[in-house]
């Protein structure tokens, strides 16, 4: 693999962004990955609108991974304030799954996290039914922390269930 150039994102790169995204998350396109949402949820990840508040707002940063000048990954951070950072939004094209790419991106956050944010620690939120992807992130040091948080439901705009017994879990790692 080409080694991968990581930029902030910009309002310019949020068509490209928001079909990486959708492609990765839904659909038949993302089944062509190993990690997916699309037995869970059907509908949108994400909009167009959604990505570019969060590239408008300086708490966030959305970081682009591009190989040979396609876009090909992307991982939001955010700050919480007192030293704890978010990571959300981790997409690698379902093509390039499994190449070490999500890796470099958890890399490329965690580093934006403590220098942008001065942040110590890092949480995130999966989806409990994803045990093969919670697996993924235990082997990169992150730990469930017994915390649970809702799934929202009846929000069109993060998907439509395909079971009501959504909820995420917290995982968080020490930086």
């Amino acid at each position: 693999m080409t080694a991968p150039v990581f930029r902030p994102a910009a309002p310019d790169d949020v068509p490209a962004l928001h079909r990486l995204v959708e492609s990765a998350y839904r659909g038949d396109s993302a089944k062509a990955g190993w990690t997916h949402e699309a037995d869970l949820l059907g509908g949108q990840r994400t909009d167009e609108a959604e990505l570019l508040g969060m590239i408008a707002d300086a708490s966030r940063a959305i970081l682009l991974a591009e190989i040979d000048g396609v876009l090909t990954g992307c991982v939001q951070v955010a700050d919480q304030g007192e030293g704890l950072a978010y990571l959300g939004l981790l997409t690698v094209d379902p093509a390039r799954q499994a190449g070490g790419l999500g890796r470099l991106l958890i890399d490329a956050a965690e580093a934006e996290a403590a220098s942008r944010f001065v942040a110590t620690r890092m949480e995130m939120t999966v989806i409990r039914q994803r045990a093969e992807l919670i697996a993924w992130y235990e082997r990169r040091g992150y730990r469930l922390t017994g915390e649970t948080r809702p799934f929202p439901l009846d929000d069109e705009r993060f998907g439509l269930p395909r079971t009501r017994e959504l909820e995420f879990v917290v995982l968080e790692k020490t930086l």
